[in-house]
């Protein structure tokens, strides 16, 4: 569901049970965004930055945390209620898994002295953890970021990717990332997916072809469309195109272009080609969709 927070910015949020939810912070803007949700005590929290950095601000901003591009921040304290004061910065991604001390418990009744805070010894202090995550961990996030699916199973789908989540998060088997991500078990090939992405949405108008892109960022055409559905858990050009109907709804939305210039800023050489392709993305035409937004 779309949950509005305080400062009036709206971010996405799962439940994936009782006591037990997931927040999706997204900021396309220029600017800094802030959110904010009320969190107490009795919940644990953990915070992944898949791009960008997020300042996590507390007790009315006078300590703060950042949490950078690839790096998590586990928070909990049992003494004192942490609201969630966020100031994401522009071109930022965070996903947040929240649940009930209680629900931890229950994940790890039989590995409690496997997780350090867990122990008897910390059961009623507070819990500080900042630190980067495996590239295993990048591609969970990616697609819980970024799934195209049926709304009916969206939340089967991010309870599954959750709970896989969660599970990498406290393996500490030196050869998990192998194990789970073959392609992207060496940090350089996903910052060459990475460099991919950025390629293709700079060029969306003219974009390279696969090997072109391929040959570009040093990777082999099966590497790169493995890794590309990896991270981003799509093909290269399904990706694209969906950047593109975005884009282009955005710029319809301005009213400062018409539909053949908007087709030509995303790349299609003809009105109709634009049109097709928004229609099979959204089920409407951009007249139509104009149509409804303004109530003309």
């Amino acid at each position: 569901m779309e949950v509005k927070n305080n400062a009036q910015r709206s971010y996405d949020e799962v439940l994936i049970e009782d006591g037990f939810y997931v927040l999706k912070f997204q900021n396309e803007e220029e600017s800094n965004v802030n959110y904010s949700r009320e969190i107490n005590k009795k919940f644990i929290q953990f915070h992944f930055c898949l791009k960008g950095k997020g300042i996590f601000s507390f007790n009315q901003g006078s300590y703060s945390l950042n949490v950078t591009e690839e790096n998590s921040l586990l928070l909990y304290n049992t003494q004192l209620d942490l609201p969630l004061d966020l100031k994401l910065e522009p071109k930022s991604s965070i996903v947040s898994v929240v649940m009930t001390l209680r629900k931890f418990h229950s994940l790890f009744t039989a590995e409690a002295d496997y997780i350090p805070f867990l122990s008897t010894d910390n059961k009623e202090k507070k819990y500080y953890a900042q630190e980067p995550f495996s590239p295993s961990i990048a591609v969970i996030l990616s697609q819980i970021i970024n799934y195209n699916l049926h709304p009916s199973i969206k939340a089967l789908y991010v309870k599954g990717k959750i709970y896989e989540l969660i599970a990498l998060y406290f393996n500490k088997s030196p050869n998990a990332d192998i194990e789970q991500c073959p392609y992207l078990a060496d940090e350089e090939n996903v910052q060459k997916i990475k460099k991919a992405k950025d390629i293709i949405l700079a060029n969306m108008a003219e974009p390279p072809t696969l090997t072109e892109l391929a040959s570009e960022i040093g990777l082999s055409l099966k590497r790169l469309k493995e890794g590309f559905k990896q991270i981003y858990g799509d093909s290269v050009y399904s990706f694209l195109f969906d950047h593109k109907m975005d884009y282009a709804k955005r710029l319809l939305e301005t009213g400062q272009y018409n539909v053949n210039e908007i087709g030509l800023k995303v790349g299609y050489s003809t009105a109709s080609h634009f049109i097709a392709a928004f229609k099979k993305k959204y089920n409407t035409t951009p007249k139509k969709y104009l149509m409804a937004l303004t109530g003309n």
